[in-house]
């Protein structure tokens, strides 16, 4: 049964249909090749133009000047979009221009390549750590919430400062904040329950940072912190922000990856087994799980003058949707797109974003994910589902909830 395109469009503003991969990609095949600029309009969301096609993506990312991430940098219900504007979080995605360069540059030098090459060994002991602790929970586990989840938390609540038994909260806290919209994780069907979620987050790290503050040490947290900009501390909103996009945007998008690219290898031994033979395909593999998996689905931007994109018109003030879950499918631009091929190069995905807004921990999420590959595979003599997969509904990030897997781990 094929959609009409206002259907299909409106599927973009529905979180159960990134529930269903692939009813969702034969929806987005069918706009890229009928309506790649496609307003759409539906109940409870305001009006906003979804780009379907890789190319306009990477023109709207590019001119960060005429498309701003400022007012609107992630779709969500208009009732969503003013509780949140009365919390007034003001996040790197809520930034624009000068104020964004300033406000990322706190993070640049500690993702930095250099940097993180510090990092290595100890995210290498984790990966290990985490293989280990699957072949002690085996022979059957649910991958997701075993493993996928709890990896990449451990890294980057490390990095920021989180004591380790505070992990479980942050877990929770970041389930609840992503899965809104997901009846399994959401606090509630309202959304004023479930954006106590966020407020919640940002009470817990305005403590931190104020421990931080007392007593600071040599970790990401103690940076952020105790971070000037032209010579002033940061305001407490905007110091609060900063670690609530470090926890969710370096946990949740990373465990999404791994969890997506381990189902990825046990539907497609052929290339499980080519990885396992040469590692060294890591790199190549870590970013076609990237791009496999689009943990990301798409972000906002508005537009600050008319503009046209794809031959429509674009008027001053309304928004469009990047939808990165299918760029990163188009026809145009990766061969056999519909194929995970761990050896695909070159891999213009947009997994992390484009432009001035790429993705400040993509060197990170690229390490933990090829590490955990690395130590996984050559461990690995056999595997397979252990029953039904289930994804989250969600329009922003998200991916496998549940992966029953039976396996063998030495």
């Amino acid at each position: 049964m094929t959609n009409t395109i206002e259907q299909a469009a409106a599927s973009i503003a529905d979180p159960a249909a990134y529930a269903d991969e692939q009813s969702l990609y034969r929806t987005m095949e069918q706009l890229r090749r009928e309506s790649p600029v496609t307003l759409v309009d539906v109940p409870a969301y305001r009006p906003f133009y979804a780009i379907a096609r890789h190319a306009d993506v990477i023109a709207i990312e590019r001119d960060n000047l005429l498309f701003t991430n400022a007012s609107r940098p992630v779709l969500m219900s208009e009732a969503d979009e003013e509780l949140q504007s009365g919390t007034q979080v003001r996040t790197l995605l809520h930034m624009d221009g000068a104020d964004h360069l300033a406000m990322r540059s706190i993070g640049t030098n500690w993702f930095r390549p250099k940097a993180l090459r510090r990092l290595q060994l100890r995210i290498e002991e984790l990966a290990s750590d985490y293989v280990d602790r699957m072949r002690a929970v085996g022979p059957e586990c649910d991958f997701v919430q075993e493993i996928a989840v709890n990896y990449p938390l451990h890294v980057i609540m490390s990095l920021i400062g989180v004591p380790e038994s505070d992990f479980p909260r942050m877990l929770k806290l970041t389930q609840e904040m992503v899965g809104s919209s997901d009846s399994e994780f959401q606090r509630s069907a309202t959304p004023e329950e479930n954006m106590q979620a966020l407020l919640d987050m940002f009470e817990y790290f305005t403590a931190l940072a104020q421990e931080k503050r007392r007593n600071p040490t040599d970790d990401f947290g103690s940076a952020i912190a105790n971070a000037r900009i032209n010579g002033q501390p940061l305001s407490d909103i905007d110091t609060t922000s900063y670690f609530v996009t470090m926890a969710v945007g370096g946990h949740d998008t990373t465990s999404a990856t791994i969890a997506g690219g381990m189902r990825a290898l046990v539907e497609n031994p052929d290339q499980r087994q080519r990885f396992s033979q040469n590692l060294s395909l890591a790199a190549t593999a870590a970013d076609e799980m990237v791009r496999w998996v689009t943990p990301i689905k798409g972000f906002m931007r508005t537009a600050r003058a008319d503009a046209t994109v794809n031959d429509v018109r674009i008027p001053q003030g309304e928004s469009v949707f990047l939808c990165y879950v299918s760029a990163n499918r188009d026809e145009e631009v990766f061969t056999d797109a519909d194929r995970f091929d761990v050896t695909r190069h070159p891999n213009r995905h947009l997994g992390f974003g484009h432009g001035a807004h790429f993705c400040l921990g993509a060197t990170l999420a690229r390490m933990e994910i090829s590490s955990f590959f690395c130590e996984l595979l050559p461990r690995l003599t056999d595997i397979e589902l252990a029953g039904q997969p289930e994804l989250v509904a969600t329009t922003f990030i998200g991916g496998l909830k549940h992966l029953p897997l039976r396996y063998r781990v030495t």
